[in-house]
């Protein structure tokens, strides 16, 4: 993992404008959050969350393996830390 990056709970977090993934780009899936609204205080109220297959000579359709969508980014990152965890063990 690159120093350069943030991290939580041990894997990358880099954000592109409103897109923020978590995962390391080398293992076989990756959680990819998008800020869908914002309050009037800048902070994050509906955060889709899709895990995605690492593979990126697939299609952004068949990359998706699970997709939420919730109201804080505290709900985000806990649901795909889950899911991303379940699904690397598998």
């Amino acid at each position: 993992m690159s120093e350069n990056f943030i991290s939580y709970k041990g894997k990358p977090l880099v954000r592109c404008k409103n897109e923020i993934y978590y995962g390391d780009m080398t293992e076989a899936f990756v959680i990819k959050f998008t800020i869908l609204s914002e309050d009037n205080e800048g902070e994050p109220n509906k955060i889709k969350v899709n895990l995605l297959k690492s593979d990126t000579t697939l299609s952004d359709k068949d990359r998706v393996v699970k997709e939420t969508t919730k109201d804080t980014m505290f709900e985000a990152l806990d649901f795909g830390f889950v899911w991303l965890e379940r699904a690397l063990k598998s």
